[in-house]
């Protein structure tokens, strides 16, 4: 059962001025409960909501027993989490979106990144949160419930790859690709990957924002794939992350 915890409200927020919400955008906090709550109702970052780990001994520590989501921001207002981001060809998503912090100890050990598992009863919560959000935005598409590395991949990499992106799409949250029509890809690009401008053309018209030079080519690569194909994310384009690609334009983009 979803338990909305309100006790809790951030600073960093303004007013959505009209922008209709378009996305849902996932993070991670790199930080235990207290100190993510700290930083999200006292800094100059915030979220609308603050999924805790029911396993962080700070949570039990400050008396909680059920696991709950706090709102920490009110979702007729943007809250400052997605930063300089782009997705569709669309930047300030602070404006146009939901903004789900979870909490996780993913860090950057002399930068070699360690990305924990997520507990399952957060998963059990964040599919329930995402089906409570979506009711009220039907217009949320599936290929818009994303990543914060998604939308800003030259510098994110949250909610990183042991989020089951493939489990929530079977719930109805998200996109996910065809297994048929990924390897009937596959099997063509085995042969021969597609040239790479063509390749750049296809991220874009997924939502990714263009890559200006081989860093950001690859780093984009690192996040799809983190996304998409979990179990080798080294940002190197191969031929089953080219087939994921066109897959998931041919069932979402109708290409």
């Amino acid at each position: 059962m979803l338990v909305i915890d309100t006790s809790f409200s951030a600073t960093g927020c303004n007013e959505r001025n009209g922008a209709p919400v378009r996305q849902v955008i996932l993070h991670y906090t790199a930080a235990p409960f207290a100190a993510s709550l700290r930083t999200l109702t006292q800094a100059a970052v915030s979220a609308h909501y603050l999924l805790p780990d029911p396993d962080d001994p700070g949570y039990r520590a400050a008396g909680y027993e059920e696991l709950r989501v706090f709102r920490l921001v009110d979702e007729r207002q943007c809250a400052w989490h997605a930063g300089a981001s782009q997705w569709g060809g669309r930047d300030n998503l602070n404006a146009r979106s939901i903004g789900i912090e979870i909490v996780n100890l993913a860090r950057d050990e002399a930068g070699v990144f360690v990305f924990p598992g997520f507990a399952e009863a957060q998963i059990e919560a964040l599919t329930a949160l995402l089906h409570d959000v979506l009711g009220r935005y039907p217009q949320i598409e599936p290929t818009d419930i994303l990543g914060h590395s998604d939308v800003a991949y030259w510098r994110k990499s949250d909610p990183g790859p042991r989020l089951p992106w493939q489990r929530l799409s079977e719930a109805g949250l998200g996109a996910w690709f065809d297994e048929s029509t990924r390897a009937m890809y596959q099997r063509r690009f085995c042969v021969g990957l597609p040239p790479e401008v063509e390749v750049e053309r296809a991220f874009q018209r997924y939502g990714y924002k263009p890559a200006q030079n081989r860093q950001a080519f690859e780093s984009r690569t690192r996040a799809f794939q983190m996304h998409f194909r979990p179990r080798d994310y080294r940002g190197v384009l191969d031929a089953e992350t080219c087939a994921i690609l066109y897959a998931l334009n041919e069932k979402y983009r109708g290409l």
